[in-house]
């Protein structure tokens, strides 16, 4: 899939019309990605219970937590796992789009396997030795282009890598599960074992590697993401505190964020009513504001001066979208579930608009009220947010890149100060790391997923999605 990678023009201006604004001239194209567009199990976020519960990307049955960068059942685990150490070439016997479901997924491995790459399964994830345990080499899911996932699927790519690793007088070669690492060393991950001591000295290893400094002795307390479930026995509480490099990384985020309230005008007079093209014209301004406060945020980075310019402009045209829908679900939160609720809860759409309305629409709209009854239950603070924000900046899987490496590394690097800030803030809720990093790869789809609905629903999106969200919070 092709990406037009420009930021959308907005509605820009100022100016109104009838006591409200101007529409806008004409709707601009929509920005494409490369996000997968895979159709994922329903989310309902009626229930506060549903909420607590996490579905598998693949299949819909219940997952155990973040596997090879995505949230999935331990069936589709693995499965991805044994196909690509046992480089499985399988064949679909029908158009390969075949539905998968908790009953449904072993029918067909080739769409299975599929779904799982288009997902964002980290293949690099595996580790190499083949024993239990993810490499951790890549966090959260990775964007691939449709060429790659059809070299992986046709076994092309599995044919590449041997050939590669022969040429460097690897003598090893029946599984990618079977060979070293480069540098004939071992990676952080695959040194980990089911053993609390190994594990943590593991972590331990990547903490120093990352931030650059020895991890003082209370942090061997601190457990790592993916050894512990909501069900796993866990460490009683530590009483200790925030590493000085960690606070001093996280201020230095918070500071570059601009907190304060959104400038664009959102007051309407009563009795208005407002139309489709006045309420596309303030989400176009609001975007507008939000995008200008995004490159602002970029020049303020800790590690600005660390990238080149083209770097900075290929991750923020991929990411842009994602930075805006995560500051809008927390740090601009009340004005957007509160001031533009109020907007567009004097906007009625016609017969024709609610009959039009599509169902990737319909998706979007449940996936954003789940998320935001997430966000909302979690209540992110301003360190969290500005951690994640930074995590899901530093993809190191964009296309395009020139410091892949270097990006890993600051990505990994603030993974690691978000999970040591929250376990040293928020002691009593030992889920709370991974459920805030769980939320990150439900942001990217959801981004995805927005740019296929037309933009002239959007007004009766954000209506429907706002009213939601305010009505439910307001009866708690």
């Amino acid at each position: 899939m092709e990406r037009d990678e420009r930021p959308p023009s907005g509605g820009g201006g100022g100016g109104g019309s009838a006591g409200f604004l101007e529409p806008p001239a004409a709707l601009p194209p929509p920005p494409r990605n490369g996000f997968c567009q895979d159709e994922l199990p329903e989310l309902d976020p009626g229930t506060n219970d549903r909420a607590e519960q996490r579905t598998c990307l693949i299949c819909g049955d219940r997952a155990t937590g973040l596997h090879y960068g995505i949230i999935s059942c331990e069936g589709c685990k693995g499965f991805f796992k044994r196909s690509i150490c046992n480089k499985r070439v399988y064949r679909c016997s029908r158009d390969k789009n075949c539905v998968m479901s908790r009953k449904q997924r072993n029918r067909c491995q080739y769409c299975r396997l599929l779904k799982c790459l288009q997902m964002g399964m980290n293949r690099k994830a595996i580790r190499e030795d083949g024993m239990p345990g993810g490499r951790n080499k890549s966090i959260g899911p990775v964007q691939i282009s449709e060429e790659e996932i059809e070299r992986i699927m046709s076994g092309q790519e599995f044919e590449e890598e041997t050939n590669h690793w022969s040429n460097h007088g690897d003598s090893d070669h029946s599984s990618p599960g079977n060979r070293a690492s480069e540098s004939n060393q071992p990676s952080p991950g695959s040194t980990l074992s089911s053993s609390r001591s190994v594990e943590l000295n593991g972590f331990m290893a990547f903490r120093e590697q990352y931030m650059g400094m020895s991890v003082p002795p209370h942090y061997q307390y601190i457990p790592h993401l993916f050894s512990y479930s909501a069900h796993s026995p866990l460490l009683p509480p530590q009483a200790r505190s925030l590493d000085p490099q960690s606070y001093s990384l996280i201020h230095q985020l918070v500071s570059a964020e601009d907190l304060e309230p959104l400038g664009t005008p959102m007051l309407i007079e009563d009795g208005y009513a407002v139309t489709q093209a006045e309420l596309f014209a303030l989400l176009c301004r609001l975007a507008d504001e939000l995008l200008f406060r995004q490159i602002a945020w970029i020049k303020k980075l800790p590690f600005f001066c660390e990238l080149s310019i083209k770097d900075y402009t290929c991750l923020l045209s991929s990411t842009w979208q994602e930075l805006i829908l995560l500051s809008s679900l927390t740090v601009y939160s009340k004005q957007i579930f509160g001031e533009l609720a109020d907007v567009t809860a004097k906007y009625s759409p016609s017969d024709e608009e609610l009959h039009r309305f599509s169902d990737e629409g319909m998706e979007v709209i449940e996936r954003l009220i789940y998320l935001y009854h997430k966000f909302h239950q979690l209540k992110v603070s301003n360190e969290e947010y500005a951690c994640m924000k930074a995590i899901n900046f530093l993809n190191q899987d964009i296309r395009g890149l020139t410091s892949a490496s270097q990006l890993e590394q600051l990505n990994k690097r603030y993974w690691y100060i978000c999970q040591d800030f929250t376990e040293y803030k928020y002691t009593h809720q030992p889920n709370r790391f991974p459920d805030l990093m769980m939320c990150l790869p439900e942001i990217r789809y959801i981004a995805g997923k927005m740019v296929n609905v037309p933009l002239e629903q959007l007004p009766l999106l954000f209506k429907v999605v706002l009213h939601s969200c305010k009505t439910s919070v307001g009866k708690e």
